[in-house]
């Protein structure tokens, strides 16, 4: 089930979205270029730039040997954001911040919604790294920011339709669906294999760290759904 676009029209020009999905954009362009001929990460220097400006959970919470010359873990927060594992990966995100971050934009401005992104992406590190405060594996990637624009734009239009690519096996078809079941059916998902996932690193013995950041997601989203309440501008009262 992908997305391709909401029915919600915007009143003014999504500049901040623009300008994030371009940033991510020439962040994953620069990856390729130290990834040698293989996908984003592949090559050394790729892993080495990944490793020093991905968020690492053990170097946030002090759990791990500090390496002298890397960056502030709290910096990272910020610069793991606009790193990407693949082409898929970024362009997955950026496609959800397009049909879903515009609107948002537009009815917290272009101000308020930068400050909500931000915070929401801080939200979603956060989470993640409590579920996996040991985790030595670097988190990439916009998913947690993105993530709270979903959670937002849950609540402020719930009755909007998505036009959404359907595929299942030799069955393609383009649908209209209600965005609270294509953003409900998203969170459930993310639920699931969130708790599957620390239920199988439990039973492993293992940290929970690594593979997808599914607690990056949850937190992400929650967090966009609460600050929606503290930064969306309250509507003018009406005088008799």
């Amino acid at each position: 089930m992908l997305p391709l676009k909401d029915d919600i029209p915007t009143r003014s020009i999504p500049v901040v979205t623009v300008g994030l999905i371009a940033m991510n954009v020439l962040a994953f362009m620069y990856q390729l270029s130290l990834g040698g001929e293989g996908p984003a990460g592949s090559g050394r220097a790729a892993q080495e730039f990944m490793l020093e400006f991905g968020l690492i959970p053990c170097r946030l919470t002090g759990l791990c040997r500090e390496t002298l010359g890397l960056p502030s873990p709290v910096l990272t927060i910020f610069t793991s954001m606009f790193l990407h594992g693949g082409l898929f990966h970024v362009g997955g995100n950026m496609l959800y911040l397009w049909i879903f971050g515009n609107n948002v934009e537009d009815t917290l401005g272009h101000g308020r919604f930068l400050a909500f992104y931000g915070l929401s992406g801080v939200a979603a590190a956060l989470a993640q790294t409590v579920t996996a405060p040991g985790s030595t594996v670097p988190m990439i990637g916009a998913s947690g920011a993105v993530s709270g624009v979903l959670g937002a734009y849950l609540l402020l239009f719930p009755h909007a339709n998505v036009l959404t690519l359907i595929t299942f096996g030799f069955f393609i078809r383009l649908v209209r669906i209600p965005a609270v079941i294509v953003l409900g059916f998203w969170i459930v998902v993310q639920f699931l294999n969130g708790f599957l996932t620390v239920g199988i690193a439990a039973a492993r013995g293992q940290s929970g760290g690594g593979g997808v950041a599914w607690f990056a997601h949850i937190g992400g989203f929650l967090a966009g759904m609460g600050l929606l309440f503290l930064m969306r501008p309250r509507a003018p009262s009406r005088g008799r």
